[in-house]
């Protein structure tokens, strides 16, 4: 059986590089603790960040887009190309690993789930989940105010 998709990047990247990205992770919370005027900015920028994901299939677009486009246009071996990168797009998809996955991991980047981690942790520095749960009103009421503050 496949692994859960949100463990399935860093099951199969080297520990060394995970721990490297989770304390890179930490050092910049810890960084946003002390400097909390920056902490909105920094969540703009994780808005912006390309996870993982994102990054293999952009470059499987680009790759299978230039193999076609060389293979139409002259040498139908470059059709190869475009055949090598679904292949290796799909061994992405069911098991989470395929050959461009650990020079990416070594470059830095980071899975939908590590990203949100940093996110979560800024918007508890900034505030924004205090009393969430608490207060008046039936369980509706709190459940809209954490859906908010998840959205937040």
């Amino acid at each position: 059986m496949p692994p859960a998709t949100p463990a399935r990047v860093p099951r199969h990247t080297a520990e060394s590089v995970n721990r490297r990205i989770a304390a890179a992770t930490a050092a910049r919370v810890r960084w946003h603790a002390a400097h909390p005027e920056r902490i909105s900015q920094r969540l703009r920028d994780l808005d912006r960040e390309w996870d993982i994901e994102r990054t293999l299939e952009a470059n499987a677009a680009t790759l299978a887009f230039a193999g076609v486009a060389l293979g139409a246009r002259g040498d139908r071996r470059w059709l190869a190309l475009p055949a090598a990168v679904t292949a290796f797009l799909f061994q992405h998809a069911v098991q989470g690993w395929c050959p461009p996955l650990p020079v990416l991991r070594r470059l830095g980047f980071r899975t939908a789930r590590e990203i949100d981690v940093e996110r979560t942790a800024l918007k508890a520095l900034r505030g924004d989940f205090d009393g969430i749960g608490a207060g008046r009103g039936n369980g509706s009421g709190r459940a809209d105010r954490a859906l908010r503050a998840a959205r937040a």
